[in-house]
């Protein structure tokens, strides 16, 4: 059971609605980072709920590792397991396995690589990747893909998207026999198949149509924010996405700033992640509409304001910065969590005022408006 339909548009950016078997989601949608089933910095599921989250993302390698994806299978799968009743996305483990770069062997079947834990062997392939994300039960399961660097010779490039292709079909084909198993827990877990080309541009756009041809769930662009400049990113994203099919969700992978993800909007793609605002939220680093905030600053240290005041995230409905920061310097678990629970509300409701604005017509102004803003101040020294 999905329906994607595409509800607004302006100009290329996309206002869409898509129904899962695991609920509705509204695009452009921010999927919140929860890598092992749990988003870093002691944010719960039920925190998840009361921000606004969506879609919540976990890693098909990491949860192989740990605590591994049968003893999930067992439990029910991953809604069951992290007590989360909305989408998730599982990615496929091939990010994290081709950043193992040092401990990894790429043949046709797969690839065979060292356990970033213990050091055992692993092999996973296409139907691997399938197994173990139908195992976790996910709403939406990536295609296992190589995400070549970005700066790669071109011909490694093209020889890797011909691989990915042809991974991409034996994912197809596993699904199709998973998702038609009695025993499978998700018989309706969707597939997205992922656009790999690293900057070549005639590369990203020939892998495009091809990968169009095979009505897929969805389709993601990966391989980028791994190396190329912001204006390379977006010059592909010009190129490529013309080429995706305009009624399916268009995944970024991994990206980005709140300016890339305007930035992306504007060119059509409706779903993204990113480790950022977790990330940055832990090390006290914090997105206002007016610029991004380092606490750890000593003007901060009897600052009497919220982080932002008017922002009605746990954080800053409570709590000054100057108590924050000093959680942060005492390094209490408390502090990083009211930081990171500060920036995934910043996200969500980014994309809800996204939405709000495609509606209206009137994104691109809500766009300038929106980056005028976080650059009115000076950003905090790093």
């Amino acid at each position: 059971m999905m329906k994607y339909e595409v509800i607004k548009r302006e100009g290329r950016a996309k206002r869409a609605v898509m129904e899962t078997v695991h609920g509705t989601i509204q695009t452009p949608v921010f999927m919140n980072v929860g890598t092992v089933a749990a988003i870093k910095g002691a944010v719960s599921t039920e925190d998840l709920e009361q921000i606004g989250t969506q879609v919540e993302l976990s890693n098909t390698y990491h949860l192989h590792v740990r605590p591994g994806d049968e003893k999930i299978r067992q439990f029910g799968g991953l809604h069951k397991f992290m007590s989360w009743n909305k989408p998730i996305l599982t990615d496929s483990g091939g990010f994290q396995v081709f950043s193992l770069a040092g401990l990894r062997k790429i043949k046709e079947e797969g690839v065979t690589f060292r356990c970033h834990i213990d050091g055992h062997k692993i092999f996973m392939g296409p139907e691997e990747s399938m197994r173990i994300q139908s195992n976790l039960a996910s709403t939406i399961a990536m295609a296992f893909d190589e995400c070549a660097p970005a700066k790669a010779e071109r011909q490694y490039v093209e020889n890797s998207v011909a691989r990915t292709t042809r991974w991409l079909e034996r994912c197809k084909k596993e699904m199709a026999r998973l998702n038609g198993l009695e025993d499978t827990i998700n018989k309706e877990q969707l597939l997205f198949g992922i656009n790999q080309g690293a900057v070549y541009e005639d590369v990203r756009i020939d892998h495009a149509k091809r990968i169009a041809e095979m009505e897929l769930d969805g389709y993601a662009i990966g391989g980028l924010a791994v190396g190329e400049t912001h204006e390379e990113m977006y010059h592909i994203l010009d190129e490529t996405i013309p080429y995706l099919p305009v009624n399916k969700p268009t995944y970024l992978m991994g990206v980005g700033t709140p300016a890339n993800i305007l930035e992306a909007v504007e060119r059509g793609v409706d779903f993204f992640d990113c480790v950022y605002p977790t990330r940055n939220g832990r090390h006290g680093h914090l997105y206002t509409n007016f610029g991004k905030i380092n606490l750890f600053n000593a003007k901060y240290e009897l600052d009497e304001r919220p982080i932002e005041p008017g922002c009605q995230c746990p954080a800053c409905r409570r709590y000054s910065r100057a108590y924050i920061r000093h959680l942060l310097k005492a390094k209490e678990m408390l502090g990083m969590r009211l930081c990171v629970l500060h920036n995934l509300y910043f996200y969500n409701t980014m994309m809800t005022e996204i939405r709000d604005a495609i509606d209206r017509g009137e994104f691109a102004a809500y766009k300038k408006r929106k980056l005028d803003g976080m650059q009115n101040i000076v950003y905090d020294e790093q």
